[in-house]
């Protein structure tokens, strides 16, 4: 695989292509901030309005993250060149994430612009850096539509309002289907998997660690915003319900579709489909632990009292998000839904009629509990059975080696 796609993809001997290099580790270190920064935003504007905003967002950063990972596959990320290249990303999302609390608001051109400087400036450096003959057609394709989406974004950033949210929403609606599509473009059609090289176990563990920042996130929210206010033991309380809720959530993540999506992939006739799944699935888990790190700010600050329905609905959605999308990672790993997930989804449908009447750190304690549930729920059953991964029949390939699509 070192010697595909010339001088620019070579890997160096002493590197291992199936795990990240500490570059990208560094480069993860920027979105820890970018979702917290999300999270607190969201906590401070809960509404519908706020909800539609964070999510595009979050979108958009989950976006520069992917791409950025995937192309890593195809770079010699030891080459100073190629340094640079990540650093300046890595440099410009930072900016990206400041903006990102008043994106609304007047720093709306400022995040738009950053953001397409980010994709239209990686990927002419890419054509740039890179000699092989695939790059032209691969960075071409990127190039071409986010030539379009810029209308999107800077027109958006220019506009006041709820069209802001609309024209944004709408482009980067536009940017998840031309990707699910391959960034079709004239002349130079769709990308076929080959091109970007993903190998299994490194995409299986960079989506591992993107699951890792949103939790990592939510405990930095969590801790600040009990320092942050006065010590109470009722605080102390809310504190260690939310904190077991987000260790509950990586408990459920990695046992043990998380352990065996590397196996999945592998194994699966069409990696490269089943790849785009898991990282849908994992952008789902992150949302919802986004939602647990908002839980954490809202119960913490004030654990008793009324429960207004935008509280009850992110602190029961958050989990309830996260499991939908650790159901349907079962699904691309064993090719069945684990009915513990449902019965937690169920459970948490449940308590929402009563959460009128119950104070915040009661209903998530509740969400704590059924998570609880679900994580001895897998626990009890992986025991009783064995989990061989089973990924699901995917047409329109052939199995690919060690989970590289469809790799000669």
């Amino acid at each position: 695989m070192a010697a595909e796609g010339g001088a620019g993809a070579a890997a160096p001997a002493q590197r291992d292509p199936g795990r990240p290099a500490f570059l990208e580790l560094f480069f993860d270190l920027v979105y820890v901030f970018a979702l917290i920064a999300l999270a607190r935003t969201l906590a401070d504007k809960l509404t519908w309005t706020g909800v539609g905003e964070t999510l595009v967002l979050l979108l958009a950063f989950t976006l520069v993250w992917a791409v950025t990972a995937w192309a890593a596959d195809t770079l010699d990320l030891a080459r100073p060149a190629v340094q640079v290249q990540f650093i300046g990303v890595a440099a410009a999302s930072l900016l990206l994430a400041a903006a990102a609390p008043d994106a609304y608001g007047e720093r709306g051109l400022l995040f738009a612009v950053t953001y397409l400087v980010i994709h239209l400036g990686s990927s002419s450096y890419y054509l740039l850096l890179r000699r092989d003959a695939s790059e032209p057609r691969r960075s071409g394709r990127v190039l071409f539509w986010y030539l379009i989406a810029a209308v999107g974004w800077v027109g958006g950033g220019l506009a006041a309002g709820p069209t802001r949210l609309v024209l944004w929403a709408a482009t980067v609606g536009v940017e998840y289907v031309a990707a699910s599509l391959g960034w079709p473009a004239p002349r130079l059609g769709r990308a076929q998997p080959q091109e970007w090289r993903l190998v299994g176990e490194r995409v299986a563990e960079r989506y591992r660690q993107f699951v890792i920042v949103a939790l990592g996130a939510a405990l930095f929210v969590t801790g600040t915003t009990f320092s942050m206010n006065e010590y109470t033991l009722d605080r102390a309380r809310a504190l260690l319900v939310v904190f077991l809720i987000v260790v509950l959530a990586w408990r459920i993540y990695i046992y043990r579709a998380g352990e065996l999506l590397t196996d999945a992939i592998a194994r699966s006739t069409n990696p490269s489909l089943l790849t785009q799944s898991a990282a849908v699935t994992h952008l789902i888990m992150v949302a919802g632990i986004g939602g647990m790190a908002v839980t954490s700010h809202l119960v913490v600050v004030r654990p008793f009292g009324d429960t207004p329905a935008s509280w009850a609905a992110v602190i029961l959605g958050g989990p309830a998000l996260f499991l939908v999308g650790r159901g349907v990672l079962d699904y691309t790993v064993f090719g069945r839904i684990s009915r513990s997930r449902l019965a937690g989804l169920v459970l948490l449908a449940g308590v929402a009629p009563a959460s009128s009447l119950l104070p915040p750190v009661l209903i998530a304690l509740l969400a704590m509990t059924v998570l609880a549930l679900v994580a001895a729920a897998n626990l009890v059953s992986t025991r009783l059975h064995a989990r061989t991964p089973r990924p699901p029949p995917l047409g329109g390939a052939s199995p690919g080696r060690h989970g590289g699509p469809d790799q000669p």
